[in-house]
């Protein structure tokens, strides 16, 4: 494959929305990046074009059989207007292992890199400065082979999206409200719940429905075989904080890699607190929470960051962490690394790179 990125501009720029208008997701950049693969070329053609609709025939294999994967991080400007990524390496790592499930070529996660800076730099008047709002990026690969059969496509297209992003849930930093789920099942070990694809998040949807029917933000998903076990909330992975530990659900192959939650785990580390990745249950949850020794929950995602946790709907049950407000660790941990994804606070880890 070339190094060389074919860059075309756009000669009409959109409208940037107002910082207090802005949702998640809903409104996108002037640009994008597009890479094809082919079985005789490998991944070729990398270029930057103006954010266009994208034509596809309706045998194409991505509206049939759901190889896809994607990947999820942000770009923040500094006082000093420099233009932040925070991990990008981590992202294009797990993008790799997404992409070895689900039998895509693998990428070269260095000139992606390279290319998603380029990108960001030509769209940086995009990026949003109010606090809590950022430039969410989005890459993600599609099968564009023309095909109806169930097997690997032999043609893929990678992109990248750029998006101005506030605040993912609309309660902020505020604590949200979540409903443990004990009827249906996202993932299992051996599935594809520890990649980031498409179908993981399609299957979640009809749980998150009737959690929302019930005024709850998401749901927090239990073990697919004996539904005792905590594993992730929807968008987010999840942490407890009891009677001054910190425990998160140990990866089991059915658990995202967060790269928050890795970043989690050495701050936490790093200050000295006791943290653990372990099995847990929500019935030792619920115990806890009924002997007092519940202090806080939160859950930690690109998009949330961190999301304190003021309530838990279980068994009929409902579970009011703190008081049903921002816990002390909670706090101090959501305005820690925003302060090192925004170059406000030291980045003692070297998490971030600059654009």
């Amino acid at each position: 494959m070339t190094n060389k990125i074919s860059i075309t501009l756009s000669t009409t720029r959109k409208e940037k929305p107002q910082a207090d208008q802005l949702e998640f997701g809903r409104v996108f950049t002037d640009h994008m990046f597009i890479m094809d693969y082919s079985v005789e070329k490998g991944w070729h053609d990398p270029r930057i074009v103006p954010y266009q609709p994208i034509s596809l025939s309706p045998s194409t294999m991505v509206f049939h059989y759901g190889q896809t994967v994607f990947e999820g991080l942000k770009a923040y400007r500094t006082k000093e207007n420099k233009v932040l990524l925070f991990r990008p390496d981590q992202n294009m790592q797990r993008l790799n292992l997404s992409n070895d499930r689900l039998c895509i070529p693998r990428i070269d996660e260095e000139f992606v890199i390279d290319a998603l800076k380029q990108l960001v730099d030509i769209d940086k008047e995009w990026i949003p400065t109010a606090e809590g709002t950022s430039l969410y990026i989005r890459p993600f690969i599609i099968p564009t082979e023309y095909y109806l059969g169930v097997a690997p496509s032999k043609y893929y297209r990678f992109m990248i999206i750029l998006s101005p992003v506030g605040s993912y849930y609309k309660e902020g930093i505020h604590p949200v409200k979540i409903f443990v789920e004990n009827k249906y099942v996202r993932a299992v070990d051996g599935g594809t719940g520890k990649a980031k694809t498409g179908g993981n998040y399609a299957s979640s949807l009809k749980a998150q429905e009737e959690a929302e029917k019930r005024g709850y933000s998401q749901v927090l998903w239990l073990d697919g075989v004996e539904k005792m076990y905590i594993e992730e909330v929807g968008s987010m992975n999840i942490f407890f904080k009891i009677n001054g530990e910190v425990i998160t659900p140990a990866l089991n192959g059915s658990i995202l890699e967060g790269v928050t939650r890795k970043s989690i785990i050495q701050l936490l580390k790093h200050w000295g607190v006791p943290v653990s990745e372990r099995r847990l249950s929500m019935e030792e949850v619920y115990q806890a929470y009924k002997e007092g020794l519940l202090e806080e929950s939160f859950g930690t995602g690109t998009a949330a960051v961190i999301s304190p946790i003021g309530e838990f709907f279980y068994n009929d049950e409902k579970l009011v962490i703190n008081n049903g407000e921002t816990g002390e660790i909670s706090k101090k941990l959501y305005d820690t690394l925003t302060g090192i994804q925004t170059g406000t606070h030291d980045d003692v880890f070297n998490w971030v790179v600059e654009v």
